[in-house]
């Protein structure tokens, strides 16, 4: 049975991940890049889908664990009755083959030490030939176009469809294995030297780090939360997953499975905002130019979200021959609701080319000249439903939501007009701005709730009204939105913490049941702040902080309930959020006052 999500930590080489718990398994790895089938899929099904470990004999060592400072190198202590040992794991960034580095170093006394490594490709159903490299130094597994070599000094041998060893490290000595992927039909890459990976991939963290310009409150949950968003960049194309896992379960045990190992353009002003704040231009303008790249072409064909290398066909299939994690199926592979329609996007891609003007990035004719086509395509399918922000499976509605970033969309392009002398129909865009304005404060206020509400004629309420006030289509001191946040506070929100919408009473095609989203916790965090609520915004703040888990992680959702991270794993969204959310209560750069008044 795998461990418990809040167990795993994080290694990358900006091109894919690994996922490591506490006991030295690894249980989750895609190789080549992010969204393909994985080498070790232990974390969906069971051992016998692809696990490595490097543990101690010991069943029950006393384990503490932590990154080294500014980044993304996994330091796992085990401590037995015998001796210590220190578990190093670490991807490097060499951009020819990519790499899994694992070395164990003795510190005291002696530890009796064993690998146990299982090689399943295409999600745990293709075991591959394994045999011995030519020189000796270790083993080369193949299955149809891929390849992976372990190169260690450790004896192995094979023992029922997996590979095994067993060593003894003494203080002052070490050991190391190099997991080593490549395209079958090549040569053999270059071996790795694990010692002088070390020093260049910390070098690299540590550079990358140091450029973080948050120095304010909470630093070291900033600089972490930026590391993990690094780690799940794609370094070829600028573009960042929102998880590098797919179907962890929203509820355990549930259907609410689903594949994040893709870019949503709902994350654009979010995560550009974030980047340029923190001081990285260059993943900003990396972020930028995928976007301009994934979204160009007809506007009729936008998409909500796109492979990492802006690939349009994500068709999700189901995988029966995984279990899922803790029994929760169906695994899927693929997201359907690339194929929704969900205006909200139009609105968040606009602004996130709006916002990087402000920022003094570089633009463009052609860059311009996409988002009239996306404004002008918006103003003949505003009017229409769609699937909303939650990629709702069930009935098309008139989310309020969508209605606000549709007037996000022509607000900031009246704005980029106005500021930077771009040229445009602002006149006829000013009077869809209007309308717009007026249609969600007529159809998507309910006078009887005296908030806000989901859609159109609904009585539910939405976390993503909180998002009102931030993107600056009303302002906090709004009397509508003062009650829209007291109406989330009471009806909302579960031991601190803010659903999505009261999934019991949805009509979005599914069963009710998750946890709360962590993102729409922070949104409350920043509605507090911008309130005038400083000690409320602070204390659910560090409510949230506290729900990190030991390394600094944060799944999609937390559920009260369980006390149990659910949800993929980091997820990208979280940590852009939590963020944000450290700024808006600093006393310098507030993200949310930022967005909403540029």
């Amino acid at each position: 049975m795998p461990s418990r999500i809040e167990d795993y930590a994080l290694v990358g080489d900006c091109e894919t991940v690994a996922l490591v718990d506490r006991k030295g398994s690894i249980d989750w790895l895609c190789w080549p890049r992010f969204d393909s089938g994985a080498c070790f899929a232990a974390l969906l099904g069971g051992p016998e889908h692809g696990h490595w470990i490097v543990a101690p004999v010991d069943p029950a060592p006393r384990v503490r664990r932590q990154y080294r400072n500014g980044t993304m190198i996994l330091e796992t202590d085990f401590e037995t009755a015998d001796g210590t040992v220190t578990l190093i794991d670490f991807m490097p960034l060499r951009g020819v083959a990519s790499d899994l580095v694992r070395i164990v170093i003795g510190k005291r006394g002696h530890v009796a030490m064993r690998t146990d490594l299982v090689l399943r490709f295409g999600y745990g159903t293709m075991i591959p030939w394994v045999t011995r490299l030519p020189d000796g130094t270790g083993l080369r597994a193949i299955a149809g176009p891929d390849m992976v070599l372990l190169r260690t000094g450790i004896p192995l041998h094979g023992e029922n469809l997996k590979t095994v060893g067993e060593f003894t490290i003494r203080s002052g000595e070490s050991a190391s294995f190099v997991l080593t992927y490549g395209p079958s039909h090549l040569g053999l890459p270059e071996p790795v030297d694990p010692v002088a990976a070390l020093e260049d991939t910390e070098a690299f963290w540590r550079e990358w780090s140091s450029r973080c310009q948050h120095t304010g409150e909470w630093h070291d949950a900033v600089l972490r939360s930026h590391i993990t968003l690094k780690a799940l960049t794609y370094r070829p194309t600028g573009a960042i997953v929102a998880a590098p896992t797919t179907s962890l379960p929203e509820q355990l045990g549930g259907p609410r499975n689903w594949d994040y190992r893709f870019c949503w353009l709902r994350d654009a002003t979010f995560t550009l905002l974030s980047l340029i704040d923190a001081g990285y231009l260059e993943e900003a303008y990396a972020w930028r130019e995928w976007l301009l790249r994934a979204a160009a072409g007809s506007p009729q064909q936008v998409q909500i979200m796109y492979g990492v290398a802006g690939e349009r066909h994500l068709n999700e299939w189901q995988v029966p021959w995984l279990p899922g994690y803790e029994g929760s199926q169906p695994v899927r592979v693929g997201n359907a609701a690339f194929g929704q329609l969900q205006l909200d996007v139009f609105g968040e891609v606009i602004d996130a080319l709006y916002q990087a003007r402000v920022a003094g990035l570089s633009g463009s004719k052609e860059g311009w000249a996409l988002e009239r086509a996306l404004v002008d395509h918006l103003e003949t399918v505003w009017k229409e439903p769609d699937e909303g922000i939650w990629e709702v499976r069930g009935e098309r509605r008139h989310f309020t939501h969508s209605k606000v970033m549709a007037w996000v969309a022509l607000d900031r392009a009246i704005k980029s007009v106005e500021a930077f002398g771009l040229k445009g129909p602002v006149e006829r865009w000013r009077k869809l701005r209007r309308t717009i304005h007026e249609e969600v404060c007529r159809n998507g206020f309910n006078s009887e709730l005296g908030s806000f509400v989901q859609s159109y004629g609904s009585t539910q309420l939405d976390a993503s009204l909180l998002l009102i006030p931030l993107v600056g289509f009303l302002s906090a001191s709004d009397p509508r939105v003062q009650q829209t946040v007291k109406a989330i506070e009471q009806r909302l929100v579960v031991d601190g913490l803010v659903l999505r919408y009261d999934t019991g009473k949805a009509a979005d095609g599914l069963p009710p049941g998750e946890g709360a989203f962590l993102a729409c916790s922070f949104w409350l965090v920043d509605n507090l702040a911008l309130l005038g609520r400083h000690d409320d915004a602070r204390a659910l703040f560090e409510r949230l902080l506290a729900l990190r888990n030991d390394v600094g992680l944060l799944a999609e959702e937390y559920d009260p309930r369980t006390g149990r991270h659910v949800g993929n794993f980091p997820q990208a969204f979280s940590h852009l959020a939590l963020a944000n959310s450290a700024r808006n209560l600093s006393a310098s750069l507030r993200p949310a006052t930022q967005r909403a008044s540029n």
